[in-house]
């Protein structure tokens, strides 16, 4: 069991999708074997990612998705819970990005959701990046393809 929390940034429309996230996250980890995890999740705007890209990472630009870890533990009634941080994503940059890669915006979404999820878990991909047309070779985004891929009839959008 994990806990997830979807939110929206202030000033930002909730989109008509906004409860199939949470689920998804949920199948997500499942399929990864995250169990006991808490994650936050904040859809944003450009504007927002663009200060927080620029706050935490020193670029001044807006980026698709961000992820911020954090590891404390905690116990509640309901077991023990490890808070693995916070997924931020930019829901100016998704349609932009499905363009890029020629897919749709539910599949890019998904592909942003699975990359933040295996960044809070630790895994990275250095200077490696999906690129459209170009197979992945890095352990992280190997990994992020084949959980897209048991994924690809789930709808979010």
């Amino acid at each position: 069991m994990n806990r997830i929390y979807v939110a929206m940034h202030d000033g930002v429309n909730e989109p008509e999708w906004f409860n199939n996230v949470e689920p998804f996250i949920n199948k997500a980890m499942k399929i990864l074997k995250f169990d006991g995890q808490e994650i936050s999740m904040l859809l944003c705007d450009d504007v927002y990612m663009k200060e927080l890209n620029s706050a935490y990472r020193g670029i001044d630009s807006t980026t698709d998705v961000l992820s911020f870890e954090n590891d404390e533990e905690y116990e509640d009634d309901e077991g023990k819970w490890k808070c693995v941080g916070d997924i931020v994503i930019s829901l100016d940059t998704l349609p932009v990005n499905a363009d890029y890669f020629e897919e749709d915006r539910n599949s890019e979404l998904k592909r942003l959701i699975v990359h933040g999820l295996l960044h809070l878990n630790g895994m990275d991909h250095g200077e490696e990046h999906i690129e459209k047309g170009v197979e992945p070779v890095c352990e992280m985004l190997v990994l992020q393809e084949k959980v897209l891929n048991q994924l690809k009839d789930e709808k979010i959008i």
